[in-house]
């Protein structure tokens, strides 16, 4: 069961992708206007130390995190370019939307660490060529699996970035606005993509068993690192974690899609339907006992 085809579907997303791209011209911003360009010291007069951190282990990991998960960038857009190949055109068309937009991300995250001293560039080339060289695998198959995977992503980005942002006010002030802007591109990205789905799944709710194996499945993209587990357990002390991620994320698209509401027609869409409810309630029972 492919992507719906059709005029009244390329027309809705064709208008979804024009408001974006009208939001983007309206949202345009420069990530040098955010930098402590002042705190710049030359490396090789003042050599990296661990003392100069001026901002606590958490924090430091979320940051070097994010910053490797945006840098993956080319690797996401080959998967998504590839894709939408032969799809309907305004996913093509966002996807290099998306590119422009994302690409400074990982920049404004890199130089931030390095002119404050919060990181050791050595250390960071060699873990930006570690993801790089690792690279991304996705199992997905099917561009409506797409478009769940990057909802859940960049809503799950967004609700990061805003949690990790007033954990940073008190060290911070500087990096929490950076942090909030990057947070309100991810925010117009998550838009787009979850009413595709949406759109999909008003259209024919048997799309359904499309939406389940992503939301069983469901790993962000940073999980290539090698030490990604070891640091989503660091960062959740700054306010990202299972909880957040259930509650904020997974249970907001479950019901920003409808999904207990939907009518599916065949046996598999139905199943569907019940797995994912059922899949809800299991890991919010659990990460209550882990609380315990």
């Amino acid at each position: 069961m492919n992507t719906i085809k059709n005029k009244d579907l390329e027309q809705k997303i064709m208008n979804l992708y024009l408001r974006h791209q009208k939001q983007s011209e309206s949202m345009e911003w420069n990530f040098y206007e955010y930098m402590p360009w002042d705190k710049g010291q030359s490396f090789s007069t003042l050599p990296y130390d661990k003392s100069q951190n001026t901002l606590p282990r958490e924090l430091i990991t979320a940051i070097e995190t994010s910053m490797l998960t945006e840098l993956n960038l080319p690797w996401y857009t080959t998967f998504l370019n590839n894709m939408f190949t032969g799809s309907l055109e305004p996913l093509q068309n966002f996807v290099r939307t998306w590119v422009s937009e994302e690409d400074q991300h990982a920049s404004a995250l890199e130089t931030y660490l390095i002119l404050t001293r919060n990181a050791d560039p050595k250390d960071l080339t060699v873990v930006k060529k570690e993801i790089l060289t690792t690279g991304w695998d996705s199992v997905l198959s099917e561009p409506l699996s797409s478009m769940v995977y990057t909802s859940l992503q960049e809503l799950g980005t967004v609700v990061f970035y805003r949690n990790i942002a007033k954990y940073a006010e008190k060290y911070d002030s500087g990096l929490s606005d950076l942090l909030l802007r990057i947070a309100k591109d991810e925010s117009s990205h998550y838009a787009f993509y979850n009413q595709v789905v949406d759109a999909h799944l008003e259209l024919n709710p048997d799309l359904i068993v499309h939406v389940w194996p992503v939301i069983k499945n469901f790993k962000m993209p940073g999980g290539s690192l090698s030490d990604f587990d070891d640091r989503m357990k660091i960062i959740q002390k700054a306010g990202y974690g299972p909880d957040e991620y259930v509650n904020q994320v997974l249970e907001v698209l479950i019901k920003r899609w409808k999904i207990a509401k939907l009518e599916p027609a065949t046996p598999e869409g139905k199943e569907a339907q019940i797995n994912i409810l059922k899949y809800l309630e299991k890991i919010k029972r659990i990460n209550a006992r882990l609380k315990k």
